[in-house]
């Protein structure tokens, strides 16, 4: 059995420093049959997800994990990842909440890929 706690930990850090970085670079974890719903905005398909993620409206993001649970998902080796923490936006000081969910499904020879990927900012009550 694949320790899916540390494939989660892998993961998320390459997700997010690659985000950071270039969201472009995030194609490769997706493939056509992944779906995004983003802010209740359904996306389905690698390039519509990646056209959905370069068309966001910052410049510069910087995310901040604070927690991270992980637990196997089905029989085949699938890995559910639920991501709690913030979003430093462009020049804002303030760091918005966040909370994201990743379906990972096994893609041969130890690798990943999403399936589903839910995104949604946490506003203060």
């Amino acid at each position: 059995m694949t320790d899916f706690e540390a494939v989660a930990k892998q993961f998320v850090t390459f997700y997010y420093d690659t985000f950071d970085k270039n969201r472009a670079d995030l194609s490769a974890l997706y493939k056509d049959h992944s779906m995004l719903t983003f802010e209740a905005q359904p996306t389905q398909g690698t390039g519509a997800i990646i056209e959905k993620l370069a068309s966001l409206p910052f410049a510069k993001i910087q995310h901040r994990v604070d927690s991270l649970d992980a637990q196997p998902s089905n029989e085949t080796g699938g890995i559910l990842v639920m991501v709690t923490g913030a979003l430093l936006i462009d020049e804002e000081q303030r760091a918005m909440m966040y909370s994201q969910t990743f379906q990972l499904q096994p893609d041969g020879a130890g690798s990943y890929f999403i399936f589903n990927d839910v995104f949604r900012l946490v506003y203060p009550a």
